[in-house]
């Protein structure tokens, strides 16, 4: 009985580490892929960030940007809100259209500058 639980969570085990080695290697061919051209940057981009949450993220944060701004009670906050990023650093504010930008797959933010 014993042997057979012993036995059971060594397989156990043993797919682990196996599971872990291949997500290992496919990890390197991808990054050996790109240097060599193989694939593009955007393919490589786009399979990172399947199971990536920003641009849910994201896109909730618009949502409540929008939504706010129609509701007359945060109306005051909302104005203050984009008065405060106005005020920003300039770096910052380019930081923040790369963030949103890499978070949707955009390659440049060419189109944001003023």
């Amino acid at each position: 009985m014993i042997g057979q639980i012993i036995g059971s969570l060594g397989g156990l085990a043993a797919s682990y580490i196996d599971g872990k080695t291949a997500v290992k290697k496919a990890e390197a061919e991808t990054k050996m892929k790109i240097a060599t051209g193989e694939i593009s940057w955007e393919q490589a981009a786009i399979e990172a960030s399947n199971n990536s949450w920003k641009d849910e993220a994201w896109t909730l944060c618009f949502i409540f940007i929008v939504l706010g701004s129609f509701i007359p009670g945060i109306q005051p906050y909302m104005a203050q809100g984009f008065a405060n990023l106005n005020a920003a650093p300039q770096w910052f504010q380019w930081a923040m259209y790369a963030s949103i930008a890499a978070s949707f797959g955009i390659r440049t933010v060419k189109g944001l500058k003023k």
